[in-house]
């Protein structure tokens, strides 16, 4: 079963790394969406450092997006996908690989930058290593859960914004939650309820939506 899991992992980043403007694209945009609240709102430093946990946490949610309709789409078209699903192995196992795979090659490239980013918002630095941690923490279940949404609308006309709309809703408490503890830090108090419940969305998402997403991609393929 591990073979499984690390196989469809190092394909997906032999894959990822044949098209580096793909991840280009996830970091430029982080960059810019951090870039432009600063610029827009002035060089306020209380003003900045309220909105930094929000801002930098929107920005890696909908970075982490950019990525999810090519999660799939790339396998169903040219037949990979159809013939992983007739395999004699669990598909749950390879969307699991995929998914850490999808992890690998965005969430965690946006946690490494995001204290750089932080450092816009003249956060301290007990607050860039809770943003650094959360980051880490929760993307795992974003790329989770968007698989379940790239497994749903794959195949569809329009699928992105699908995605988009099915997704979203439940992005929302890891977002409350990652935000909350680089929040919690900013204002002196502790961050470990809001990464302890960031950590079970995490568990859940990856040890539960790879066979949530095996099983729509089942109905998509029919």
């Amino acid at each position: 079963m591990l073979a499984i899991v690390t196989h469809t992992i190092a394909r997906d980043l032999r894959l990822a790394l044949r098209r580096p403007a793909d991840l280009a694209s996830v970091l430029f945009f982080f960059i810019i969406v951090a870039s432009l609240f600063p610029l827009g709102v002035g060089p306020e430093p209380d003003l900045l450092r309220q909105l930094a946990p929000g801002v930098l946490w929107v920005g890696a949610l909908l970075a982490t997006m950019l990525s999810l309709p090519r999660l799939f789409a790339d396998d169903y078209r040219d037949g990979t996908l159809e013939q992983l699903a007739l395999s004699p192995n669990p598909l749950g196992l390879m969307v699991l690989g995929k998914v850490i795979a999808h992890w690998l090659v965005s969430g965690l490239p946006l946690a490494l930058l995001a204290p750089i980013l932080g450092l816009q918002f003249d956060l301290p630095t007990d607050a860039l290593w809770v943003l650094t941690g959360s980051i880490l923490l929760g993307t795992p279940a974003l790329s989770g859960i968007g698989a379940i949404g790239a497994g749903l609308t794959l195949g569809l006309r329009g699928g992105g914004v699908l995605l988009s709309l099915l997704v979203l809703p439940l992005y929302i408490p890891v977002l409350i939650f990652g935000a909350g503890a680089v929040d919690a830090t900013v204002s002196g108090l502790g961050p470990g309820a809001h990464l302890s419940l960031l950590a079970a969305l995490t568990v859940g998402g990856v040890a539960f939506a790879p066979w949530a997403a095996a099983a729509a991609l089942k109905i998509a393929l029919e």
